[in-house]
């Protein structure tokens, strides 16, 4: 019992916190002997020509300020293509988008799913580079120029933005948590880069070598993490690129927040299946370890052992022969859980408190991958990737 203690400890504790410190070293040791190389800037004249490639359902909210981002990029206008597709739309995102001469739209009536769009959306891309965001995100206006900038490495096949979550008019546990989410996530992604590869890109904002596209199964509720790493699995880099970023408003409350979770963490535990050859360290080597302890461990085993210490601790704390050491963690666990539950209680009054939104926010983050283990059984034999849309907070 001691032993599957232990155990547990040390794979919750390595999954969540010992190997980012085990990536920062071996990316220190790595740049010491080889520093990083430096690519030459391309003039505008020498920019590629690239697609902005986005889907929408039900977009008529976030067209025309996400028309109006797109057009202040610092991109030639001329070599800048911006495709629409929005399958199954039924309000005003058609029509909105009709006034905007530099939106090219593809609109079929059927709703099948994002990744259906990308498929079919893809047969109509001829561009070199295809740069994927989503309609409710704001890229910076450098955005396209750092992603490009990061194709001048040959065996980067796909280049990763960073996500910025906005400030929310109140500081609630699902923006707030988000955010800090997502820092704690940008820091490891950008680890990942500088080791060897990113391990996967998130939808908001991502790009990749058109001639790298694979149609993927209508089926796939996470096609950026599925599309990004079948181009590793070419024997290509993801590139991570701090310096393009795409903002977006939190989840509206905690109610939506976990509807995403919930659906990523059944894309996550589907991708680990399908995506099972990265387990494979004799082919994918480096990668495989990245991948497996950035990805795999937090979509399948991390979060039961994560709920099997309590009672494991509870039971040495009672059995063993050396009861101090094991009360003093089991109280640690008591105090984290209250904690937990103290932001949740906090979470529901809208009451500020980030100190207590993260341990919260942590707790709700693997209570859903085991949701999702429920998911993705319920959308067993299930041929599309429709899934409901989660509401945004307002930004300030």
């Amino acid at each position: 019992m001691e032993t599957a203690f232990w155990i547990c400890l040390f794979i919750v504790f390595y999954t969540y916190v010992g190997y980012g410190l085990l990536l920062y070293i071996l990316v220190r040791l790595k740049e010491s002997f080889r520093p990083p190389v430096s690519y030459p800037l391309l003039s505008r004249e020498e920019l590629p020509p690239l697609t902005l490639f986005i889907t929408a359902y039900n977009e008529e909210t976030v067209v025309n300020d996400k028309m109006r981002n797109c057009l202040e990029l610092d991109y030639p206008p001329e070599k800048l293509r911006i495709l629409w597709v929005t399958d199954g739309s039924d309000d005003r995102t058609n029509q909105l988008l009709a006034q905007w001469p530099q939106a090219q739209v593809l609109f079929q009536p059927q709703r099948q799913g994002k990744t259906a769009a990308m498929n079919r959306g893809m047969r109509h891309v001829e561009t070199p580079l295809v740069v994927f965001t989503d309609a409710n995100t704001h890229l910076n206006r450098k955005a396209l120029l750092e992603i490009v900038h990061a194709f001048a490495d040959p065996q980067v096949g796909c280049v990763a933005g960073e996500k910025r979550i906005k400030a929310q008019n109140k500081d609630t546990a699902a923006g707030g948590g988000e955010g800090l989410y997502w820092k704690y996530e940008s820091a490891l992604k950008a680890l990942d880069s500088r080791l060897y590869s990113a391990a996967g890109a998130a939808g908001e904002l991502f790009a990749i070598r058109r001639e790298l596209f694979e149609p993927m199964p209508d089926d796939t509720l996470l096609d950026d993490f599925i599309l990004s790493l079948h181009i590793v699995m070419k024997g290509y880099r993801i590139a991570y690129c701090a310096s393009a970023y795409a903002s977006e408003s939190g989840s509206a409350d905690m109610r939506e927040e976990e509807k995403r979770k919930v659906r990523i963490a059944a894309g996550g535990l589907q991708s680990v299946w399908r995506l099972r050859a990265l387990l494979n360290p004799l082919k994918y080597g480096i990668f495989s370890f990245q991948y497996i302890s950035h990805r795999v461990l937090r979509w399948t085993l991390t979060p039961l052992l994560l709920f099997l210490l309590f009672p494991l601790n509870a039971w040495l704390a009672y059995a063993t022969a050396r009861p101090a050491l094991y009360l003093t963690l089991l109280l640690l666990q008591v105090l984290f859980y209250i904690g937990g539950w103290g932001g949740y209680r906090l979470s529901q009054r809208q009451i500020k408190n980030k100190f207590l939104f993260i341990p919260y926010y942590f707790l709700f983050m693997n209570l859903n991958v085991i949701r999702g283990f429920r998911y993705l059984w319920k959308r067993k034999g299930q041929t599309s990737g429709v899934w409901e849309k989660v509401q945004r907070g307002r930004p300030h």
